[in-house]
């Protein structure tokens, strides 16, 4: 049922576009991922446990060892895989420019981002939570605490929308350039919380839990966030070979490895079940 609405939300917003975007949507089939030697793949460098740069430049988390089974599922050998790192507010447009050919950077599947590119998966579903300082536990219990406290905002990110616009929360906005710098800020007090996906949440809380920080997530879910893998729009091909590849790797227990790596340890119960496509369109 939700796909199917998607697919009408996305439908409908072609058709307002115009026929100079619907030309640029077919043109863009032409080079699917499915038959690449080699691929570039956009990731996050600053969501501990989900694509986090290190020093040498590698990239490390749930999403990038999700980028690499795609890979490697594909039949792309290790040493023709590049990282490049995007941000929320840069992934449409190294898509469809053709810096990458693939996204896999806790990218949420939306009617408004499906315009624009095409999504395989979800490869997993995560839920919008909040995380807050440990002593602020007893004070911000769920979404409605959040009037008139400061609440980080990322562009580019739904996040702070789906807290402010979609629930009609009064919190306060305070930028951060991503969540690396919403963890600092939180941390020195400078915010109250941040509320995203809670694999994210999860990373921000080992990372602070590490540096001898204390947060905690208030466990209280307002959401569903499909991470889907991002490809250029139209490539049809390409989506349902990722989806297969996607399939296999629940199947034969690669993801549920994965999740019970990265996110276990910081007490967040996750899904090991294969999740429903969204349909490649």
């Amino acid at each position: 049922m939700r796909a199917r609405r998607l697919a009408a939300a996305v439908l409908a917003a072609v058709a307002v576009l115009g026929a100079g975007t619907a030309c640029a949507i077919a043109d863009a089939g032409e080079d699917s991922v499915a038959g690449k030697d080699a691929l570039v793949i956009g990731v996050n460098g600053d969501q501990p446990g989900l694509g986090e740069r290190r020093d040498d430049g590698s990239f490390t988390g749930f999403d990038v060892d999700i980028a690499k089974e795609i890979a490697r599922r594909l039949e792309v050998r290790p040493d023709d895989v590049t990282f490049k790192r995007v941000t929320s507010a840069t992934r449409e447009k190294m898509l469809q420019d053709g810096d990458v050919d693939l996204v896999v950077a806790s990218y949420s599947i939306t009617p408004e981002r499906m315009v624009k590119v095409s999504f395989a998966g979800p490869y997993y579903v995560a839920h919008q939570d909040i995380l807050v300082r440990r002593s602020d536990a007893g004070r911000i219990r769920n979404i409605d605490d959040l009037k008139g406290r400061r609440l980080c905002r990322v562009p580019g990110s739904v996040s702070f929308p789906r807290v402010h616009d979609e629930q009609g929360v009064a919190a306060l906005p305070v930028e951060a350039s991503g969540y690396a710098g919403c963890l600092t800020e939180l941390t020195e007090g400078r915010l109250d919380a941040v509320s995203t996906d809670d694999l994210i949440l999860a990373g921000l809380a080992a990372k602070a839990s590490g540096s001898g920080g204390g947060l905690s997530i208030v466990n209280a879910p307002f959401t569903d966030e499909p991470y889907g893998v991002g490809l250029r729009k139209g490539d049809v091909d390409g989506c349902e070979a990722v989806n297969k590849a996607i399939t296999r790797m629940y199947q034969d227990g690669t993801a549920p490895r994965l999740l019970d790596r990265w996110f276990r340890p910081a007490g967040l119960k996750v899904t090991t079940t294969v999740p429903q496509f969204e349909g490649c369109v």
